[in-house]
């Protein structure tokens, strides 16, 4: 009786660690599924992302292009110029070429280039040109008509803040006005 009470011991102490040992495994591949499942959904976040960040770029060529046509060309200019007829024609064109900077700009930010407080850093160096702040007086209706709530507005609310730190500054030590956002 001895010899089989051992038997079956040893026999449930087999079971026991064959039954631990499946359940370790069964555990380790569910781990191994979800961690390769997470790393394929982050290299699909990658691509996708890379992918955003190309098109951007494209974008922003083809928007400096057509630009570039209408400060060359004022017949092509007309197109697009709907800054107030009483502007001297060759000040549009200088805010054309001051509204591809600033595109520019908006596009490395929003590539994740430059971070909000670069950009910010970057803006009040280009407001320190009386044309480019003209631009943006004379470019106030067109960003009247953004969604409140898009990026493009947001930023067009931190650079008039931005203007009226730098109008009500009391140094001329601009590169110090003003307090950058951080991200």
């Amino acid at each position: 009786m001895a010899t089989q009470n051992h038997f079956s011991r040893g026999l449930r102490s087999a079971a026991l660690a064959l039954l631990v040992a499946t359940a370790t495994a069964t555990v380790a591949a569910h781990r191994r599924r979800s961690e390769e499942a997470r790393l394929q959904e982050r290299q699909l976040e990658l691509e996708e992302l890379a992918i955003r960040r190309k098109a951007l770029a494209h974008q922003q060529r083809m928007q400096w292009e057509l630009l570039a046509r209408a400060i060359d060309d004022p017949s092509l200019a007309a197109v697009i110029d709907t800054y107030d007829k009483s502007i001297p024609v060759e000040r549009r064109r200088q805010f054309f070429y001051a509204n591809a900077w600033y595109v520019h700009l908006f596009h490395l930010h929003r590539a994740g280039i430059l971070d909000r407080e670069e950009l910010y850093r970057h803006l009040r160096e280009f407001f320190q040109s009386p044309v480019f702040r003209e631009y943006w007086e004379a470019s106030q209706h067109m960003r009247a008509s953004l969604n409140d709530s898009s990026e493009e507005a947001q930023l067009g609310y931190m650079v008039d803040g931005l203007v009226r730190d730098l109008d009500e500054a009391d140094t001329d030590e601009w590169w110090v006005v003003g307090e950058p956002p951080t991200d």
